[in-house]
């Protein structure tokens, strides 16, 4: 995984010089590509980015500020409008596109069996199957209702509240964590 992050760093650091030659910054630039097949509530881009809300919306607002997006009444939602690309949006994400399709063939050149469609693909597939892999887990454990020490749900292996429940986890099975030793 380590080199999927390394990778993804590198391209984002990359991205810089397209964006920039625009007048952008990369965060925009991935704003403006998460919405310009359809508008999405921010809440919703920002998951689609990975990323937390409250500054995909600083950057929503920027961007309508600008010109580049605006704000469309949800048929779904009246209290979480749409944001979409305007005509002058999509302009500028495509000349960034543009710019980057020929870094990224550059940076690409020399790397046997490099195809784009095949990488995006195995992405996209990796996301899908780890997106809801966290609510999938196991519960975590709890310390027994009414003791005092860790707030329930925030024991671990580490945080053990008091002596008298040092080997809680040992007497009771726990499947997210191992036993500890006595």
């Amino acid at each position: 995984m380590a080199d999927v992050y390394k990778a993804a760093g590198a391209l984002r650091r990359a991205d810089e010089a397209p964006a920039a030659a625009e007048g952008q910054t990369q965060a925009r630039r991935q704003l403006m590509s998460a919405v310009s097949e359809q508008p999405l509530p921010v809440a919703r881009a920002a998951r689609r980015l990975g990323i937390a809300r409250q500054g995909v919306r600083r950057i929503a607002d920027d961007l309508v500020r600008d010109g580049l997006a605006e704000n469309l009444a949800s048929p779904g939602h009246r209290t979480s409008p749409l944001l979409a690309l305007t005509a002058v949006g999509h302009r500028k994400l495509d000349a960034i596109t543009t710019r980057a399709t020929t870094a990224h063939r550059d940076m690409a050149e020399g790397i046997a069996g490099s195809d784009p469609a095949t990488v995006r693909e195995m992405l996209r597939r990796l996301t899908r199957q780890t997106d809801g892999w966290d609510s999938a887990r196991p519960p975590r454990c709890t310390w027994p209702a009414g003791r005092t020490g860790a707030p329930p749900g925030r024991a671990t292996r580490a945080t053990r509240p008091s002596p008298e429940f040092g080997h809680w986890f040992d007497r009771h099975a726990c499947p997210a964590l191992p036993t500890l030793p006595q």
